[in-house]
């Protein structure tokens, strides 16, 4: 266990049982959270693939424009 973890960990041992409760289904939730977005991610390469190629052929047919964050 890293240092950051061991102190986090030990600052959470001075909370009240229910609020350790609370934060410990949390960060389940979010590491649990966390695999499946790797899961998908890792099952969706060829769809994110063939998707980047139509970009670039877009882009390079000047059927796409750029970006600006500005004008939206």
């Amino acid at each position: 266990m890293t240092r950051a973890l061991d102190a986090a960990i030990a600052k959470l041992a001075g909370l009240p049982p229910e609020e350790q409760d609370r934060i410990a289904h949390w960060l389940l939730d979010e590491l649990e959270d966390e695999g499946l977005w790797a899961r998908q991610f890792a099952t969706s390469q060829a769809a994110l693939s063939k998707l980047a190629a139509e970009a670039r052929a877009d882009r390079a047919a000047g059927r796409a424009t750029e970006f600006d964050p500005d004008k939206l």
